[in-house]
């Protein structure tokens, strides 16, 4: 089944701590998992910043708000139990327990009020809100991110081949391959024949050549020429390439490069935007927010 929303983890949390028992959130992740039988990658899923897990965030967050309705409180560092007002809920309330709940709690709209705990812009009014206000920051990012590569991809098409060239060369420095720019910009486009229109250097020492093929496409690049690209390697007998594009790759082109002996790297135009904003190319950054929590190290001694 889909991963549950905060909100829809709110009764079956407070559920899993009826006993009065300390709990911490992470001790409850699992628990809650079987609960809902999550599938193994569901349980792995993270938030686009790869930092926290979708789950285990969403179990934050809805203990965060039964914290602030007064239906659990901290009992010490990093753990929390249910109080009495939350089982009293929990009896009251047999199927869900969400925002709609938590606004007839008095203390739940002072702390609100007070903007205790960050929350989504409008929650209040829309007490069907799904994402914590971490994933709707990040899906925020994720539109921008998605608009800004389109951007770069419209702008690469655009641009002549020596400029395309460039930022290959660019590109692949920035990852760590070709040594210098110089060593690299040599390399790219001094072959121009059999398929091939550079090589440049796996390391800094040169152990072994990268090959590459460069095509600023409109239409899909489809078997043939990864098959060409494919034959050109084994006339240089060379077992590395990286064929990159501005457009995509048919599904039998990735399949034969995934099958063949030489190992082939497929670069479409959105996994070469998404690698231009990884590591810089051609973007300025416009704006950074750090998005913080409490240090409980910090805290320890008074907890």
């Amino acid at each position: 089944m889909p991963i549950p929303d905060f909100q829809t983890l709110m009764r079956p949390l407070l559920a899993r701590i009826q006993d009065g028992i300390e709990y911490q959130v992470r001790a409850l992740v699992d628990a809650l998992a079987d609960d809902f039988k999550l599938t193994d990658d569901e349980r792995k899923q993270l938030l686009p910043s790869g930092q926290q897990g979708r789950f285990t965030n969403r179990i934050a967050w809805a203990k965060a708000h039964l914290r602030m309705a007064g239906l659990v409180e901290p009992t010490g560092r990093g753990v929390f139990r249910i109080t009495q007002r939350g089982r009293e809920v929990l009896r009251d309330h047999q199927d869900r327990v969400d925002l709609r709940v938590l606004r007839a709690q008095p203390c739940y709209l002072a702390a609100r009020s007070k903007k205790q705990v960050p929350t989504n812009e409008g929650v209040d009014e829309n007490v069907n809100e799904t994402q914590t206000p971490e994933e709707s920051i990040e899906a925020s990012y994720e539109v921008i991110r998605g608009g800004l590569g389109a951007e770069l991809l419209q702008k690469l098409k655009a641009g002549s081949p020596a400029f395309f060239e460039r930022l290959v060369v660019e590109l692949l420095v920035k990852m760590g391959y070709g040594g210098t720019r110089k060593d690299a910009g040599e390399a790219i486009g001094r072959s121009g024949d059999e398929g091939i229109d550079g090589t440049i250097k796996e390391d800094r020492l040169g152990l072994d050549t990268i090959y590459i093929q460069a095509k600023r496409w409109e239409g899909t690049v489809s078997r043939p020429e990864i098959q060409k690209f494919a034959g050109a390697l084994q006339g240089f007998r060379a077992k590395k390439g990286i064929f990159i594009t501005t457009s995509a790759f048919t599904k039998e082109a990735v399949d034969y490069a995934a099958k063949i002996d030489s190992k082939i790297v497929l670069i479409d135009g959105e996994r070469l935007w998404n690698l231009m904003l990884d590591f810089g190319i051609g973007v300025t950054t416009v704006a950074t927010y750090s998005i913080q929590k409490v240090d409980s190290d910090f805290f320890g001694e008074e907890a």
